[in-house]
């Protein structure tokens, strides 16, 4: 499968680039977007890449928002114009002073005048003093006065043909409803003159108000109710992505930052489903019941799919009926569900919206494992493969499968192993320090936790713990690599593990091994992935008689306590946990080649010359 990269290197320096979708390649004149990201730091082109790209991505979709002006749009422009003349007057009305008001203006000037604060020698003050008095005597006289005369002024530019008094509303309307006119177009001076004899007919109205008659109708035969909707639009900073961004900000359930990236881009495939302009209160079971059919049809990993290059959702979920790529899981169309449910509740709680209609859109999950422990078969054959024995180059995975004397002995060997031996996750092993790891009391231990050095995470706070090493860790030399790397002056244990953009440790290897697996043939379809060897020390725990809540929290499965986050236990729970670690155990399993002698650091039973890296 060929993979779309967004980075791109040229000269030393990192550009963002994308694909400018192919129904707008007309529009721009060119199929490739690139901008240069001004580093020569990888990383720091990482960081600097999503906003990038995510800009573009707002851009094509305003691009494909506007579109033509219709018959439909002018129909709604007139009767809209029309309303909102008369709208306007109504609360100009009911702001204009009452003879109440007035009277107690009146009143204060007497008051006033009684305690000398204005006196006859003084003509100017006098003047001042009466000003809002008479200004509230004439503001509705002065404010009919207005309408009469722009009333006159729109039918006199009417006559010549002068568009200029109306062009403010016309240019309103067609930013709102995101159209495409040009101001010198025919189009856009038939849209300025129909609104102008909507506005007339508005101010007749108005004017047949003040003298008490409320009955009067159009008599100009354009000016009727619309029979077309008109498109309607997120008013400025209330966008669904920009009320995204205040979600993400206040983060009340103070969500993961890789967890919420994900659900930024959750939230962006509805967008892309919806429209960017689409507004938040709008957001209702029927959007969201579509938006999952769509989901369910849609190829897996379908943004880094040659076959889907430049399409959005509808067309790539279309495009799949040809292609006939495998679609996403029920687990990951729930995901999706999650991140963006999770930001309904957000609005509703906030007055958005009245409920959250993705709350129970969720599907039904399968009771079939999707993930499955390795067979002590499929392990030995694994162990043997070059991988773990010798690869012919470490640099790429299509390398791996291929014997040659590179040996693999960073966190892409030792994690594996280190999973088979404890049930932690893989992320967890990936991002430990050199210190994490420790002996207390005549045991070795691994520390899991977010504290110490370096951007640390745990699925949950009952995910911090403490976990012995297992002795079959200690003869595969786990313990003599930790020793090498303190030595070293190193912080942490993988000094080459690296999170992803989306802040995922180790997210490319986990991609990789399944893919390896399938290469050696150990795998077809779903089931094993490195998550086995986790589910395969659980089956252990099990065949030693455990039940799962008696080790349920080796793994990582409990609620957080403050205690969690510290390293220290009394001899007991230590002893327990040391007790639990050492009963997982694999009869039949082999990795005696992979065992290290303590005493001269090379491997126990074959001296071989392969290169480590």
């Amino acid at each position: 499968m060929t993979r779309i990269t967004y980075l791109e290197r040229r000269n030393a320096t990192y550009y963002a680039r994308l694909d400018v979708p192919l129904d707008l390649v007309g529009h721009y004149g060119t199929t490739t977007r690139k901008k240069s990201l001004r580093t020569k730091d990888e990383n720091e082109a990482k960081k600097r890449l999503w906003p990038v790209i995510e800009g573009w991505r707002a851009e094509f979709e305003e691009v494909r928002a506007r579109r033509e002006i219709t018959s439909a749009d002018k129909a709604i422009a007139v009767w809209q114009h029309y309303e909102a003349t008369i709208d306007g007057y109504d609360r100009k009305q009911r702001s204009m002073p009452t003879p109440e008001q007035t009277d107690a203006e009146l009143q204060r000037i007497y008051r006033r005048i009684d305690m000398g604060e204005i006196t006859s020698d003084s003509f100017s003050g006098m003047v001042n003093s009466y000003t809002d008095y008479e200004l509230m005597l004439r503001s509705r006289i002065d404010d009919a006065n207005l309408r009469a005369r722009r009333l006159n002024a729109l039918k006199g530019g009417l006559t010549a043909g002068d568009v200029r008094l109306i062009e403010p509303a016309a240019k309103e309307f067609v930013a709102r409803q995101r159209l495409i006119v040009d101001t010198g177009s025919e189009e856009y001076r038939e849209l300025c003159v129909l609104m102008t004899r909507a506005e007339i007919e508005g101010l007749q109205r108005t004017l047949e108000r003040d003298q008490g008659d409320f009955t009067g109708a159009p008599k100009d035969p354009i000016v009727k109710p619309a029979t077309g909707i008109g498109r309607e639009a997120a008013a400025p900073g209330e966008t669904i992505m920009e009320l995204f961004e205040s979600y993400s900000r206040e983060n009340p359930n103070q969500i993961k930052p890789d967890t919420l990236a994900q659900a930024r881009r959750d939230v962006g495939l509805f967008i892309e489903y919806v429209g960017s302009t689409f507004p938040v209160h709008r957001i209702d079971k029927k959007a969201v019941r579509e938006w999952k059919a769509l989901l369910l049809q849609y190829p897996v990993k379908a943004t880094e799919t040659k076959a889907f290059e430049g399409m959005k959702l509808t067309q790539i979920v279309k495009h799949n009926e040809t292609v006939k790529k495998p679609t996403i899981s029920t687990t990951t169309v729930n995901r999706y569900l999650s991140g963006f449910s999770a930001f309904c509740t957000w609005l509703t709680n906030h007055g958005y919206i009245a409920a959250n209609p993705a709350g129970d859109m969720f599907l039904k999950k399968s009771k079939e494992k999707t993930t499955k422990p390795f067979t002590v078969a499929e392990m030995n054959a694994l162990f043997k493969s070059p991988f773990f024995t010798g690869c012919q180059n470490d640099e790429a995975p299509r390398f791996w499968s291929k014997p040659g004397n590179v040996l693999i002995r960073d966190h892409r060997y030792w994690v594996p192993l280190v999973m088979l031996y404890s049930g932690a996750r893989p992320a967890e092993i990936a991002q430990l320090g050199v210190d994490d790891v420790r002996e207390d009391r005549g045991h070795w231990i691994m520390h899991i936790t977010t504290e110490g050095e370096g951007d640390k995470s745990v699925k949950t706070n009952g995910s911090m713990r403490v976990v012995p090493i297992h002795p079959e860790l200690v003869q595969l030399g786990f313990l003599i690599y930790h020793a090498g790397l303190k030595k070293n002056g190193e912080k942490r244990l993988f000094p080459s593990a690296e999170r992803n953009g989306r802040g995922q440790m180790i997210a490319e290897f986990s991609r990789d091994f399944p893919r390896y697996l399938t290469k050696i043939g150990l795998k077809e379809g779903r089931g094993l992935s490195l998550y086995s060897f986790r589910h395969g020390a659980a089956d252990a725990l099990r065949r030693a008689g455990y039940l799962d809540e008696q080790f349920g929290f080796i793994l990582g499965h409990t609620s957080g306590t403050m205690t969690q986050r510290y390293g220290t236990l009394p001899q007991g729970m230590l002893d327990q946990r040391v007790e639990l670690i050492n009963s997982i155990a694999y009869p039949d399993l082999i990795i005696d080649h992979l065992r290290i002698d303590s005493r001269t650091g090379t491997l126990a039973e074959d001296a071989s010359p392969a290169r480590e890296i």
